[in-house]
Parts: C-alpha cells; structure tokens; sequence
C-alpha cells in the first residue's frame, strides 16, 4: 500500500471537502447540509474505480442499495486485503481510524454513513471511556436490517424537507442501536423501557411540536427537553402515544391542516405552508395517505 496515494478526512470539519477528497467529486445526495449532529448521510453512483488508501475520524459505512448486477471487488481495511464479490443488499463497516482502501470493476449506487463515535455513546447515554466503543471492521456483508435502513435513508434524502431530517435521525438512530448489538467489539445488552414518559414530560413535548409544528424539528431537540438520550426519548414517546415522534408530527399537522381547510379562506398551498409542509404536493401525498381522500375532495364536504 506504500505506493498509493493516502489521505486523512475528519467529516465534522471537512465537510463535503472530505467526501471530495476520497471520491474526487461530491455526492449526488446527502445530508450536509441538514444540519445532522456529528452525522454524515449521502447517496452516490460509483462508476467502476478505486479510493486512495484513506483513513476517515468517523464510523464508516457504505450500503450497496442499487446494483444492478454483483461487483468484483477489491477491498484492504486495517492490512487486511480481500478479493469479494459485492451484491445488491451488502454493507462494509470501517471503525473510525481505520486505514482503507478498495477498487471496484462494476457500477452502482450505495448510501455512505459517517457517525461520530461520541454520538453513538450519546444516543445511549452511555459514560463508557469513548476509547472502550470499538466497532468490528467487516468486508461485504449481508445484513437486511442495515439494508432496510440504507433504503429508508435514501428516501429521506430524495425528499428533502420538512420532516426528512427527524425521519433520517431516526433511522441513523436505528442503525447505531443495531451496530452497538451486532458489530461492536463489547456486547451491549440495551435496555428496554416501560410506562412511557411522565405526564409532565409528555405535556412538555406535545406543548412543544404543537407551538413548533412548521419548524423542522430534530430528534436531538426534543429528547434534550426532557433531558433524555434519542433513543430513550424515542421508546419512551411512542410507549405514550402510540406513534414514533415522526408519525405523531406528521399526524398533528395533518389534523391541524384540516382544522384550516374547514375554515375556508385559505389556498391548499397556503395551509401546506402554515401546518410546517415544503409544498402543495407534499401535504396532498401525506393528507391523501392518512384520510383516504385528497385536500380539494375534503374541503368539498363542507363547501
């Protein structure tokens, strides 16, 4: 490896600089500018090529979602070299600080995560040496849970706005409970929560996503008013009410947006604004979703 070209990228300051970096270009999708805490979430085609032997400051994870047909692959983590062959559904995992490179002679499209490792000690309020959170390396492998998350997490990005950050939060929240189980050097028994919040904290967040309910709001932001970790926040919340915190803002903007439409005075785009939505169309997917009818079919029940 002494003979090939060798970088070092810290995503939290390089940004999309460090992606270019690595793959000469920027990504067709990605999360940068999303404002995702300590998180990195892109979506890229990859023409047959290679990476420079390049150590990157976070986990890193590359998700083959969209390929069309199996690539021969070359791939060196931490002195170790494999010859393997990738399949649409695979995933690697590189730990932070870990030297890597591959070359590939196929096409197609993956999603790339880069997580803070504080940021996964975070997310459990776990107050382990940051040093004892070690990550196995794994070449290609099959595994449909990360798959799952890889494909939820594309969707996120290909609709950008409002609710697209708290729904990628959440998977990358899923992703870093399924790492800490399945992929990491100590074996993390993660607790299970019951009762759900207390009503006061529960009234504290609904009071909350009710004044807020057009900002974007973050998974971060909420489990911080109750001084809880996202994950915890997160069981905790759906234990009270039934629903993830994305469904339940989701739902409340929608029976909010009713609430307008009754009223009359104001366009469909005009209530999509105020009830937090991007647009027209992403009001009309969600309302028609939930209620069974469109917007315009709704207001002709009462007008």
């Amino acid at each position: 490896m002494s003979d090939r070209k060798s970088t070092i990228v810290d995503f939290a300051v390089d940004g999309e600089a460090g992606y270019q970096q690595i793959f000469d270009r920027s990504p067709l999708l990605s999360s940068i500018s999303a404002q995702l805490d300590g998180l990195l979430v892109a979506y890229d085609y990859f023409p047959p090529g290679a990476i420079p032997n390049t150590l990157v400051k976070q986990h890193g994870l590359g998700i083959f979602i969209d390929l069309p047909a199996p690539v021969t692959a070359e791939r060196w983590i931490d002195g170790k070299l494999r010859r393997e062959v990738v399949r649409r559904g695979d995933a690697f995992i590189i730990p932070a600080d870990t030297w890597h490179y591959s070359e590939w002679n196929g096409g197609g499209g993956a999603i790339v995560v880069g997580l803070e490792p504080h940021v996964m000690l975070d997310a459990l309020n776990l107050t382990l040496d940051r040093d004892r959170l070690e990550l196995i390396p794994h070449f290609s492998t099959t595994d449909p849970t990360i798959d799952r998350i890889g494909i939820a997490l594309k969707h996120a990005l290909e609709h950008p706005g409002s609710l697209s950050r708290l729904y990628a939060e959440s998977m990358v929240d899923a992703l870093m409970m399924h790492l800490l189980q399945h992929y990491s050097v100590q074996n993390y028994a993660l607790p299970t929560y019951q009762g759900g919040l207390a009503p006061a904290q529960l009234e504290q967040i609904v009071d909350y996503i009710d004044t807020y309910l057009d900002r974007d709001l973050s998974l971060h932001e909420l489990a911080q008013l109750v001084q809880l970790s996202p994950h915890y926040f997160s069981q905790l919340f759906k234990q009270s009410t039934g629903f993830s915190p994305h469904q339940y803002i989701l739902r409340r903007r929608i029976d909010r947006g009713k609430k307008l439409l009754r009223q009359g005075g104001l366009s469909i785009a005009g209530v999509a604004k105020i009830v937090g939505f991007v647009d027209q169309s992403h009001f009309h997917r969600h309302f028609k979703r939930l209620e069974g009818i469109t917007p315009k079919a709704f207001i002709r029940q009462f007008f």
